[in-house]
């Protein structure tokens, strides 16, 4: 999976030739273009970008007074990228906390030393995953590693936590199966299961036991391969004690 991002800068003809060259890396992918930082918020919080990338030739007064703001919403802060035509603001940009600071005319070699930095920092200090659920004005913020399970009602969605929390959304289980990272399973037409958290898988019963759970959760036949996958999967990484 690669690093979304945002670009905020006026100019919408930049944006474009910007987005082009950034096109060709494989790595990244542009979620949203701004044309000011007081659009920057919203969109933060609409697609919550890895990267944000920000003309600080146009925009005088540093990003971070915004981004700031949002700690008390956000596990993890998408990372900066500066850009400019001259160097001027390069101090001062990564003083403040600039991940990476460009130079235009852009060129692809600058754009994938980017990539292969946000690359080599995130094998260093993955980030936990962060989901939004929104309802009108509400933004609610859940880590997906505290996620247990998710289950259908009706036309909404309850979430499971392992603190013993149920968090509720009002969209189908369906539209948040693909958003998932890969550790999350469909196994139910009313059941998403967090693989992390499996601890048994009774094929009798046709049931998967969860950590901190004491009730297990029912899998249909339906979703047997997933099933199969994740045993395969919990079992390479088990001590076999099975007779041969």
């Amino acid at each position: 999976m690669g690093f979304r991002y945002i670009i905020v800068d006026s100019n919408a003809s930049a944006i474009l030739r910007m987005r082009g060259i950034l096109e060709e890396l494989q790595d990244l992918e542009c979620v949203s273009m701004c044309n000011s930082l007081s659009e920057l918020q919203n969109n933060i919080f609409k697609h919550l970008p890895d990267v944000v990338i920000i003309n600080v030739d146009e925009n005088q007064h540093c990003p971070f007074q915004i981004i700031d703001g949002l700690h008390q919403y956000l596990d993890t802060l998408p990372k900066i990228v500066g850009f400019s035509k001259t160097t001027e603001r390069a101090y001062k940009a990564i003083k403040s906390g600039f991940f990476d600071y460009w130079v235009l005319p852009l060129n692809e070699f600058e754009a994938r030393r980017t990539v292969f930095k946000l690359k080599k920092e995130e094998s260093l200090n993955p980030a936990p995953t962060t989901i939004c659920l929104k309802s009108y004005k509400d933004y609610h913020y859940l880590n997906t590693d505290e996620i247990l399970y998710l289950k259908a009602d009706n036309n909404a969605t309850d979430f499971f936590m392992k603190d013993g929390r149920k968090i509720s959304a009002y969209k189908t289980l369906k539209s948040f199966e693909q958003k998932l990272p890969d550790n999350f399973m469909r196994v139910h037409q009313s059941y998403i299961i967090n693989s992390k958290f499996v601890s048994r898988i009774n094929y009798g019963k046709s049931i998967c036991t969860l950590k901190n759970e004491t009730n297990g959760l029912p899998f249909s036949k339906s979703y047997k391969e997933k099933i199969d996958e994740l045993k395969a999967l919990l079992s390479k990484n088990a001590i076999n004690t099975l007779s041969q």
